[in-house]
């Protein structure tokens, strides 16, 4: 076997042992839309905003917190019902909605209930839910 011979062969051998870990890589237990990784301190309260922009529509939605995609739906003059969602919706990630005390997907139709319960599909799966609370003028989620 000549030089550049025995290097195509070593490269290419290489790259086949390596497919089935770079899939494995892609690939997700939790087959819920992807988002950033969770770091160890995204366990923890993160704030996302202010209670001016919360209260300004009545909503707030981040769209790179350190716990990804977070929709905040509620008031200050409220803080106990406060609604904290990831927005992807659960059947092919479109950015839901907040529509007559539910979440709504505008692509597909799909109805969460408030507490990310699928209401109607197509989606087959719940919204992550995280905790929420208003301290200090700041809006803070929590991973449930």
């Amino acid at each position: 076997m000549k030089r550049r011979e025995f290097f195509q062969w070593v490269g290419l051998s290489l790259l086949a042992s390596s497919l089935p870990v770079a899939f494995a890589a892609l690939t997700s237990e939790d087959d819920t839309l992807a988002s950033p990784t969770p770091n160890k301190a995204a366990k923890d309260w993160q704030k996302i905003g202010s209670v001016a922009q919360l209260d300004k529509n009545g909503q707030l939605l981040v769209e790179n917190s350190p716990i990804g995609a977070v929709l905040v739906v509620g008031t200050s003059k409220k803080p106990k019902n406060l609604i904290a969602v990831r927005p992807n919706c659960t059947h092919q990630g479109c950015t839901v909605e907040w529509k007559s005390n539910q979440f709504a997907c505008p692509c597909h139709g799909a109805r969460f209930s408030a507490n990310g319960k699928v209401k109607n599909g197509p989606a087959e799966k719940p919204l992550r839910t995280y905790l929420a609370k208003i301290e200090a003028g700041s809006v803070f989620v929590k991973p449930v």
